[in-house]
Parts: structure tokens; C-alpha cells; sequence
């Protein structure tokens, strides 16, 4: 925390206001506290969907759109501050002169999971799933736990969850930074008693301008781990393998790979042994990313006390996080697909999953260039080969979003040769994308959709139904 705020422990703090209320996370927190009883009040100058509505039917949304000092006064018990803020916002000013206790969203679960056991996964990619496969674990299993995840799931109303009996909190461990005036990873703020790495790929390029300051972050973090605690790695990421054996924390290391599994008529099956005989599982998820993944939440399960045979169970009836390989629609001869997936590391590893799940099937990949890693010039070049995979590739991306970022232009053929790709489509108009889909023909493909945006608002779902609802003739 800043020097102006006290050192807080937790304790009944039910006057809240949240600067940036609008975010994922923040969002959350505030409906997390607000069921809790918390009185609730919060500010932003932008709140789009879902977190509009989600905010609006607890009666958490700002009457106005902007920020207004008058809201921070002295019988505020505390302001959650967002990373959407700035600096130099209004609100933080007066929170700051006033001497409330300024928290970011992750100091703040951290002060209130002090006396929980604390489970974080990081990683660059995978974590997400992780965090989900664990809670879907957990909750088959009828075990009482806190959580925080950055996605939707099934089964769960909210993507937050705190209560004062629950002894375990399993949190999603971002490694961008905790808010505008806190530069430290958010990762870093939660004090993992277990810990779990998946993967390390170089992002957030304009925070860690290098490869060697961002593996230094996920460095730090298995180095937090306590003697008493644990750190998971997998071992099949050469990067993780190296940050776990050099790290200086004294605890207990399992490392973890791809579990034996097999493919039968496009269905993935978890092979394992209960010690007498070979059982297989049937998994709603595939692809080797998932599988580690799989793996991963498998160990921590173990360690919070579910057993192997209890947790292949319950991981049969996974259905995977919103927008992490999400089927949009199918019929016999073309299925749909979205994925979060941006990052180089992320397009393959999901290009690659659907290429071995559907071998004889042409496989359409298309992504959109959209966070501000993937739009910078310096970066393009590590999407090298990473839709090689792919039957066809086209990348999407808006040229005006770069100027919204203030970044150096960049050409169609730039992005050909950054990915390596002489064939690469690259399309800057979403209405040209969407009609450029509707005019392919999809029999015997799969369309992945892969961004961390929206395409600029293209309709998923509407184009998915599209698509499936077509009758296509013989390539």
C-alpha cells in the first residue's frame, strides 16, 4: 500500500467505495461485498456489458457516468482502487488527502484471506482453467472455499466468493499490476501458500519491456513461497522447469506434464489407474494445453485433500470457462468456436488442440490483434509460425484502435511477415470480416474465433447460428 494508508488487518470494514467499479474483477468484488451486507458505492467513466446489468440489478450502478470527489468522505472505511483509474484521478486525490485506506482489488482479497490457506495460480496462459477446474473439483466434492477467477462459470453466480468460515481461497494470479499507484504484480500480493506456474510466454510488453523483466516476476513469485507451502510447475514449459529448480523458496516442488489420454471419434479420454485396474474418463474440454491443465488442477486438489479417483470423477463433467475453447454452435458438417486466446503462445496452443481433436477437418483460425502487446511493431514478431497449424489463417485488427493506443501504425504486410505467413488474410473492417466468414465454405471445418476483445462488436453468436445454419455444397 501507498505510505499515506495504514497497515489494515481485516476487520468489519462496510463502507466501501470503489473507483473504476466497471472492470471484471472489480465488478465482482463489489457484488462479492455488497451480498456480504457491505454498503457499497462506486464510480467509473465507462461501464460496458455485462458488468453494466450485473451492476444495475444489485443496485450498485452509478447514476452517472465520470468521477466525483464528493463521494469520498470520511465515514468511508475504505476505497478499492482499479487499475482502470489513473493517477491523477479526482476521486484517489481526495482519498489520498483524506487519509482513507486505499486498497488495489488484490491487497484487498489479501487482507481478507490472512488467516485462509491460499491457493494462486499463475502463469501466462492456462490460469484461468486452472482456477475453474479446481473450483468445479472442489464443488463436486461439497468443500466449502473462497475464490476469485476472471471468467464466468458455470455453477458459480459470481466470479468472486468471500465469507469468514471458508478456510481455503483459490485465487486467479494475474501478473499485471495491482492498480495506477501500485506497480507490483498482482500475483505478488497474494502470498501463495500454494502455488502453481503454468506457463511462461512473454506479454504485457508495455509493462515488461523485456523477456528477462517479465520471467522476473513469475521468479519472485515461486521464490514467496513459504517452506511450509508448495509450489506446482509444469515441467513441459522449459521456462517454468527453469524458474522453479533456481527458485530460492525452501518448500516441497511437484512438477507436472501431459496425463495418458487417447482420442476416439473426436472425444478426448483421461486414461489412469486406481491401483487394481485402467479406468478411462470422458472430457468435455480437449487439447494438450488442457490436458496439462487437467494435470495441474489434479495436484492442487490432491493437496487441499480430494483424492485421484474423486477427482477424475468430477472432471468428466467439466465444461471449461467462458470463452476458453467455447463451442458457439455446430452442426454434422462445421463447428464454431471462441477463445480468449491473443498472445503467440496462447494462438498455437489452440490452433494446435483443435487441429489433433479434428484431423480430418479443414481448420479455419482467426484472430484479432488487440491488446497493446499485439498492436506494438517491436512485438509483432513473436507471432512467428504460431497459426502455422492452421488450414487458413486470418488476423483482424482496427487501425484505429492503434491510434487509441497511441502506437506507430502498422501494415497488412508487416503482419504477414511478422507471422511468417505469405497466405495470411488480413482484414481491417469487421463488416468486410464478417462477411468474408459467411461467404467461405465451411463444410468440413472448424472456425475458431480467437481475442481477448470482440472483433469491434462483431455477434458471435448470431454469426456462429449463421454459419451452422447453411447448407454448404462439395469442395
Amino acid at each position: 500500500m501507498t505510505e499515506n494508508k495504514t497497515t489494515a488487518s481485516h476487520s468489519r470494514e462496510n463502507r466501501i467505495h470503489f473507483i473504476a467499479i466497471g472492470g471484471a474483477a472489480m465488478h465482482n468484488l463489489a457484488i462479492a461485498l455488497h451480498q456480504k451486507g457491505f454498503s457499497i458505492t462506486g464510480s467509473d467513466d465507462e461501464i460496458n456489458e455485462p458488468s453494466r446489468s450485473r451492476l444495475k440489478s444489485c443496485g450498485l450502478l452509478p447514476e452517472q457516468s465520470g468521477w466525483f470527489p464528493e463521494k469520498i468522505t470520511t465515514d468511508l472505511d475504505a476505497v478499492i482502487l482499479g487499475m482502470h483509474a489513473r493517477a491523477d484521478n479526482p476521486e484517489l486525490i481526495k482519498a489520498q488527502e483524506s487519509g482513507i485506506r486505499i486498497y488495489s482489488y488484490p491487497e484487498y482479497l489479501y487482507e481478507f484471506s490472512k488467516n485462509k490457506k491460499r491457493v494462486v495460480i499463475g502463469g501466462s496462459h492456462g490460469k484461468t482453467s486452472i482456477t475453474a477446474m479446481i473450483m468445479h473439483v472442489l464443488k463436486s466434492g461439497g468443500l466449502d472455499f473462497d475464490y476469485m477467477v476472471g471468467s464466468k462459470l458455470e455453477g458459480f453466480e459470481t466470479m468472486v466468493r468471500l465469507t469468514e468460515k471458508a478456510p481455503v481461497i483459490i485465487l486467479e494470479g494475474d501478473e499485471y499490476l495491482a492498480s495506477p499507484i501500485d506497480r507490483r504484480p498482482k500475483f505478488h500480493l497474494y502470498h501463495a501458500d500454494i502455488a502453481l506456474l503454468s506457463g511462461i510466454a512473454w506479454d504485457h510488453i508495455n509493462v515488461f519491456p523485456t523477456f528477462e523483466n517479465y520471467v522476473q516476476q513469475f521468479q519472485f513469485f515461486a521464490d514467496q513461497v513459504p517452506p511450509n507451502g508448495t509450489l506446482v510447475y509444469c515441467e513441459q514449459d522449459a521456462e517454468v522447469q527453469r524458474v522453479a529448480e533456481i527458485s530460492r523458496s525452501l518448500c516441497p516442488k511437484i512438477p507436472y506434464g501431459i496425463p495418458e489420454y487417447e482420442i476416439i471419434h473426436g472425444i478426448t479420454f483421461l486414461k489412469f489407474s486406481d491401483g487394481k485396474k485402467k479406468i478411462r474418463t470422458e472430457l468435455k474440454v480437449f487439447g494438450e494445453h488442457n490436458l496439462m491443465n487437467i494435470e495441474g488442477a489434479r495436484n492442487v486438489c490432491n493437496l487441499l485433500g480430494v483424492s485421484k479417483q474423486k477427482f477424475f470423477e468430477a472432471i468428466g463433467t467439466f465444461k471449461g470457462a467462458a470463452r476458453r475453447l467455447e463451442l458457439l454452435a455446430k452442426n454434422e458438417t462445421v463447428s464454431v468456436y471462441k477463445d480468449f486466446a491473443h498472445s503467440p503462445s496462447k494462438l498455437k496452443a489452440t490452433t494446435d488442440a483443435v487441429k489433433q481433436q479434428y484431423p480430418g477437418r479443414k481448420i479455419i483460425a482467426c484472430m484479432e490483434l488487440h491488446t497493446f502487446s499485439s498492436l506494438n511493431d517491436n512485438f509483432l514478431e513473436q507471432y512467428k509460425g504460431s497459426m502455422n497449424r492452421a488450414d487458413e489463417a486470418i488476423v483482424y485488427f482496427n487501425p484505429r484502435t492503434i491510434e487509441h493506443k497511441k502506437l506507430s501504425a502498422i501494415t497488412e504486410e508487416q503482419v504477414r511477415n511478422a507471422f511468417g505467413n505469405s497466405n495470411l488474410k488480413v482484414i481491417t473492417d469487421s463488416v468486410l470480416l464478417k462477411e468474408y466468414l459467411l461467404n467461405m465454405n465451411l463444410k468440413n471445418s472448424v472456425l475458431v474465433m480467437m481475442s481477448s476483445g470482440t472483433f469491434d462488436g462483431l455477434d458471435m453468436e448470431s454469426l456462429s447460428q449463421n454459419i451452422t445454419g447453411r447448407t454448404y455444397s462439395e469442395v
